[in-house]
């Protein structure tokens, strides 16, 4: 039986020349002096010759080029990062460049390409990503002299995690000496979390090609190649007709008219009709079943243990699982190589895709997962890790075996540490099916809650909440689970679930760390609701909870942190909320286990103790804390969420410094950063808000509206607080829009600050927006407002507060007492770190009082700030 196409001498591969040439061009542009890299991707149907296209693309690329080169089985799905490990395997064997290869990213990929042991915590899966892609760039640059092209064949079959890199990789290939070259069947016959990533690949793709069925012309054409140039052209329509211009099912017929040949007196097209029947509309997997049926059960029993372990394993183990002796094997190998089942070899190699899919699916059911369960334990055997035995695990019939739930839990810890968590989860999910032992369900569960957070909160939720219901949690375990319970209702927008879940607990257990922890969490997730039953009695219940503590633990520490957070949002004089500050952190630093990449408590405490410096007027120390945060994360390569998170703080802190142009290009990159990994997500609405502030403070409205838009950046909000306050920020972009009615409604809304007792005037500047919006249509109530809002500027103190409430009320104020309210604003100023601020400050006084030198000083500062509107204004007067 033939399973690939014959060798014909000068096999051209018909009606290819175009698929070819774009390959071509995509070489010769990685070839230039000035290489660019590109990706091409090939689509089609299984037998359509996306294989046999391959091998020439990779063939003629060999002749200028590095390549590397593999090919997904269905064995690879469920391997994290195996298809990146068979892409770069060369590169990864040669020891002496290894170092420079992996790079600063080292402990974080080495795990996931198999080179070092993995960890015992979880990795950042989006860090993993990021520091393989960073090594394909690094692999790249290695190859300048040839430059590298990596093919990958039926991608439609490789694991997620490497789809997933590739597919990141795609839109940076442009940009770097690398072709990627990738082929597939059509996304239907993909797993389901990889269709997107597939779909990612060809809209990168420089060009996608789809590949079409062979014409009557090139079956005639392959029909004389084979069968000689005597066959008439009637035999090669009629193989047309039998096989639709499969060059698979093609080549099949004509190595069986190679090998028996027709009567030369019988009516040849009959003959090719009743060959044909018995393809035609016959799954792949029958006919081979009768071929192989007539090599001997030995051939049979390899075959499908072959088909079983996959690609690359060795072919010993497939004739231990088949139960076949040495000498049985060589002969049964013998046999399947001469069937071109499997090329010949040391290891699992079939002949063709098709082929291993349709000898697997040929494997009886009962006996296939009898294969699976002995090739997990073979494979352990032979040293390989939980995670390479467990694709066989899950394929096992459930049988309440403890071991199999045992080695199922040992594999998903390992594919956490390596950033699989996808794979984890089913494994997990896999274990619960066992089912368990009933001590062990409620630790199953937590496990699978645990691996879900980063990947699907609502899953996160389900698990955890039946693990707090069943037995077999103990006091730090089941504290745990609610604490992670809570963040994930958090991040799925469920802020007042998140606080209800941790009262409880905390109201449940036992007085001690765990349940100070958890009464933490509580105030935490209330500070963090957009709308509360009750804020100034939970403050006062906050007040009286940490206000005696000295912060000698970490649930002090936490505690406190807490209290000047409330205590900034609310206004209290800065000077107080410092001391907390200071209480709360060790030697101004986060204390050991509150650290930014301590998961038993959050990176939210010390995120809490750098938003209120910031918003005190203490930004050196607010940045120093931020700074700090970018840097681990990148360090521990925590690049999804944390980092955005980090990088959105950061530009808070350069937009309260008014260095607004700063602020702006880190908010972006925060954006950027949060959309990676999902959208509607708490940073996104903190890094839209922040950038949409800072675009209004640069003047460029037009700018702030377009990002709104995109972003539905309006009511209504999430049931979470936003940073700064969001209602005060949309106000003023409708203020600044023009319309005026919307605004004073949005601003009106705003109020609700005030009602929670949150009358911090930076964080919440709804009245100064709301008196200028008033200022002409209701002149007293715009006064009313001024003079609140500089009696909340008072008792909070700082100069940014101050300097803000004057230069309001000056706003507002009768000629004559303008010029000293402005004078006295630009005093304030001066002591604040808000340079965008002070420029305001300076041109507003230079216009009332004609002094030329605060508006020249004024300029320089709003050009400086990046404040674009602020500057052509002072200017116009200058002029």
């Amino acid at each position: 039986m033939t399973t690939t196409p014959p060798p014909w001498p000068g096999d051209p591969l018909l009606e290819r020349e175009l698929e070819l040439a774009a390959a071509d061009r995509a070489v010769d542009a990685l070839c230039r002096t000035r290489p660019e890299g590109g990706l091409l991707v090939y689509s089609g149907a299984a037998g359509i010759g996306k294989t046999s296209l391959l091998a020439r693309v990779r063939a003629r690329a060999e002749e200028r080029c590095t390549v590397r080169s593999t090919r997904a089985d269905p064995g690879t799905t469920a391997v994290p990062f195996r298809t990146a490990r068979a892409l770069f395997a060369p590169d990864l064997a040669d020891t002496d460049g290894l170092g420079a290869l992996l790079g600063p990213q080292r402990a974080l990929v080495a795990p996931a390409l198999g080179l070092t042991a993995p960890g015992n915590d979880p990795a950042d899966p989006q860090g993993v990503q990021d520091g393989l892609v960073a090594l394909a760039a690094r692999a790249a640059r290695r190859h300048r002299a040839r430059p590298l092209v990596l093919v990958l064949d039926d991608a439609h079959w490789a694991d997620g995690e490497s789809l997933g890199w590739l597919a990141a990789l795609g839109p940076r290939l442009a940009r770097l000496p690398l072709l990627l070259v990738v082929a597939h069947r059509p996304t239907e016959h993909a797993a389901e979390e990889s269709r997107p990533h597939l779909d990612a690949l060809g809209t990168a793709a420089r060009l996608r090609i789809t590949l079409r069925a062979l014409t009557p012309e090139a079956a005639v054409d392959l029909t004389r190649r084979a069968l000689g140039p005597g066959a008439d052209e009637a035999l090669g329509r009629e193989l047309w007709n039998a096989t639709g211009g499969s060059p698979y099912e093609l080549a099949e017929l004509l190595a069986r008219l190679s090998d028996h040949p027709l009567d030369p007196e019988a009516d040849r097209a009959a003959a090719v009709r009743e060959l044909a029947a018995t393809v035609r509309g016959r799954p792949l997997g029958d006919r081979l079943g009768d071929r192989l049926g007539d090599l001997g059960p030995d051939a049979v029993r390899l075959a499908w243990a072959a088909a079983v372990l996959g690609d690359g394993i060795p072919l010993r183990l497939a004739a231990s699982l088949a139960g076949l002796s040495p000498n049985r094997q060589a002969t049964a190998t013998g046999h399947l190589c001469a069937a071109r089942v499997l090329n010949p070899g040391d290891t699992v190699d079939f002949t063709h895709p098709l082929v291993a899919g349709a000898v697997y699916d040929a494997v009886p059911r009962s006996l296939r997962t009898t294969f699976h369960g002995r090739a997990a334990w073979l494979l352990a055997a032979e040293g390989h890790s939980p995670a390479a035995a467990a694709r066989h695990l899950l394929e096992v019939h459930p049988g309440q075996d403890p071991a199999l739930v045992e080695q199922l839990r040992r594999a998903a810890r390992e594919h956490l540490a390596v950033g699989a968590p996808d794979a984890a989860r089913r494994c997990l999910e896999r274990a619960l099916r066992e089912p368990p032992e009933h001590h062990l369900r409620a630790l199953v569960h937590h496990e699978l809650g645990c691996a879900a957070l980063l990947t699907s909160p609502a899953d996160t939720v389900r698990h955890l909440r039946i693990a707090l219901e069943l037995p077999g949690l103990d006091d730090t375990l089941r504290a745990d689970a609610t604490f992670r319970l809570a963040q994930a209702l958090a991040h799925n927008q469920q802020m007042r679930e998140a606080s209800l879940s941790v009262a409880f607990a905390a109201a449940t257990t036992e007085p001690g760390p765990e349940r100070l922890r958890l009464q933490a969490a509580h105030f935490m997730y209330d500070a963090f609701r957009a709308t509360e039953d009750d804020g100034p009695g939970r403050s006062r219940r906050l007040a009286q909870l940490a206000d005696p503590l000295p912060g000698e633990t970490n649930a002090e520490r936490a505690l406190l942190t807490l209290r000047a957070f409330d205590g900034m949002l609310r206004g209290e004089n800065h000077t107080v909320v410092a001391e907390f500050c200071e209480r709360a952190l060790a030697d101004g630093r986060p204390a050991p286990g509150l650290g930014w990449t301590d998961t038993a408590w959050g990176f939210e405490y010390p995120c809490l103790a750098g938003i209120t410096y910031a918003w005190i007027d203490e930004l050196d120390r607010a940045e120093g804390l931020f700074d700090e945060a970018v840097r681990a994360y990148e360090i521990s390569g925590w690049s999804g969420g944390h980092l955005a998170f980090a990088h959105m703080l950061t530009g808070a802190v350069l937009r309260r410094r008014g260095r607004l142009a700063e602020a702006e290009t880190r908010l972006r990159e925060s954006l950027r950063l949060a959309d990676r990994i999902g959208t509607g997500l708490p940073v996104h609405w903190d890094a839209v808000c922040l950038l949409v502030d800072t675009l209004l403070a640069r003047g460029r409205t037009a700018d702030a509206q377009r990002l709104a838009e995109a972003h539905g950046f309006g009511p209504p909000y999430p049931d979470a607080m936003i940073l700064p306050d969001a209602t005060s920020v949309h106000g003023r972009l409708l203020l600044a829009l023009g319309r005026t009615d919307e605004a004073v409604a949005a601003l009106e809304a705003a109020s609700a600050m005030a009602e929670r007792g949150r009358h911090n005037p930076v964080w919440a500047p709804w009245r100064r927006d709301l008196a200028a919006a008033l200022a002409a249509r209701d002149p007293e109530r715009a006064r009313v407002l001024t003079r609140r809002l500089r009696v909340d500027a008072e008792r909070f103190g700082t100069p940014t507060a101050l300097g803000v409430a004057l230069g309001c009320e000056a706003a507002l104020a009768p000629a004559g007492a303008a010029p000293a309210l402005h004078a006295r604003a630009v005093a304030h100023l001066e002591e604040s770190p808000a340079q965008d601020e002070l420029a305001r400050a300076r041109v507003a006084l230079g216009l009332a009082t004609g002094d030329r030198d605060q508006l020249h000083r004024g300029l320089l500062q709003a050009r400086t700030c990046g404040a674009d509107t602020l500057a052509e204004q002072a200017r116009t007067a200058l002029a």
